[in-house]
C-alpha cells in the first residue's frame, strides 16, 4: 500500500441474520429451554469481517450472496451504511443465509445456514476479478464455497494481493485455499483441525512462508513462521518475524463473544493491508477482539481505530 490511499480489502465472504438467544445453560437432549432474551443482528463471517475492516480505515468491497426477502435488504442496507462497495452482492432466488445463536454464561454456539451463501460460485468471483486485483489484502473465511474460494485467492496471488485466510468452520475451503495463502488465522480448534489434517497427509497444507496465527481468547494470540516471512508480509527494514512469539490481549469484561474472532480477522487484515509487519498487525487484532467481546451482536460489537485508543495496554 502506498501513502496515498487508505488500505484496500477485498471480501468474499457470508452474509447472515443472526438471531441471538440467551439461555441460562445448554439444553439437554429432548429438553425445551425458555430463552431469557432474543435479538436480531446483522451477521455472516464475510459481512463481519468487512465491516470490521471498515470501521478501522479500509476502503472495502464485498462479494456474496443475499436472498430477495426483507433479510437480504436488510444486511445490504447495513454494509451501504458502513461505506461498503456491495455492487458484488447479488441478489438471489434463495433465502439470505441464518444463524442461530445461543450464548450461555459459559459459552456460544452457532448454527448456521448457508442459504443465499452457497449460491456464490466461481463466476461470481471473476466477474468482481478487477476489484480483487486492485486490493491490499484479501480475505477469506469457510463460510462460501471453496471453488468461490479458490478462485478469489488464484486472482489475488497473480496480481500480488496478499491472501489472509480465516478457515472459520473448517471445511474443504481450507484444503483448497491454504497453499495459496500468505495468512492463516485460526482458533485453538481449527489449528487442531489444521495439525490433523496435515498429519493425515491431506492436501490442507500451508504454503512454506505462511504466517500461522492462532488466537487464544483471553490470552491474545500466538504468531508463528516456519520460515523467514516473504516481502510483502513485512515492513520494510523490519527483517524476518521471529519464528513464534505471544501477542497478550488487554483485560476485557465478556458480555458477548460472538463477533470477536471477525473482529481479530478484520483488524488484521487491515494492518497487513497498511504495510505492517504481522506483529503490528497481530496487535491491533488482539486490540479489537478484546473491544469487541464487551459489546453484544456480531457486527454491533465491532470497533472504530478511535474507540481501540481506548482499549488497555495487554495485561492492564
Amino acid at each position: 500500500m502506498t501513502e496515498s490511499h487508505a488500505p484496500r480489502i477485498a471480501v468474499i465472504g457470508s452474509l447472515n441474520a443472526d438471531v441471538t438467544l440467551w439461555v441460562p445453560r445448554r439444553p439437554s437432549p429432548d429438553e425445551t429451554m425458555h430463552a431469557e432474551r432474543i435479538a436480531w443482528f446483522r451477521g455472516g463471517k464475510g459481512a463481519n469481517q468487512a465491516v470490521a475492516a471498515a470501521r478501522l480505515g479500509a476502503s472495502v468491497v464485498m462479494v456474496g450472496r443475499v436472498g430477495d426477502d426483507e433479510q437480504g435488504q436488510w444486511l445490504r442496507s447495513g454494509l451501504e451504511a458502513e461505506g461498503i462497495d456491495c455492487r458484488h452482492v447479488a441478489t438471489v432466488d434463495v433465502p439470505t443465509g441464518l444463524a442461530v445463536i445461543t450464548v450461555d454464561p459459559k459459552d456460544v454456539s452457532i448454527v448456521v445456514a448457508a442459504g443465499a451463501n452457497a449460491s456464490l460460485d466461481a463466476d461470481g468471483v471473476q466477474a468482481a476479478a478487477a476489484e480483487i486485483a486492485a486490493a491490499d489484502a484479501l480475505l477469506l473465511q469457510g463460510e462460501v464455497s471453496a471453488r468461490a474460494a479458490r478462485a478469489a485467492a488464484e486472482i489475488a496471488r497473480r496480481h500480488g494481493v496478499i491472501v489472509v485466510l480465516n478457515p472459520a468452520p473448517f471445511n474443504d475451503v481450507a484444503p483448497a485455499v491454504l497453499p495459496l495463502a500468505d495468512v492463516v488465522i485460526v482458533n485453538r480448534a481449527e489449528a487442531e483441525q489444521l495439525h490433523q489434517s496435515n498429519s493425515g497427509g491431506s492436501a490442507a497444507e500451508m504454503r512454506a512462508n505462511a504466517v500461522l496465527v492462532e488466537t487464544r481468547g483471553a490470552a491474545g494470540c500466538v504468531v508463528r513462521a516456519s520460515r523467514p516471512a516473504e516481502p510483502a508480509l513485512r515492513a520494510q527494514d523490519s527483517g524476518d518475524i521471529p519464528e513464534q512469539i505471544s501477542v497478550p490481549a488487554p483485560q476485557a469484561d465478556v458480555v458477548d463473544a460472538t463477533g470477536a474472532g471477525d473482529a481479530f480477522a478484520g483488524a488484521f487484515a487491515v494492518g497487513m493491508a497498511s504495510g505492517t509487519d504481522p506483529l503490528d498487525a497481530a496487535d491491533l487484532a488482539v486490540r479489537a477482539g478484546a473491544w469487541a467481546v464487551g459489546v453484544a451482536g456480531a457486527q454491533p460489537s465491532l470497533p472504530t481505530m478511535a474507540q481501540l485508543q481506548d482499549v488497555g495496554d495487554a495485561g492492564a
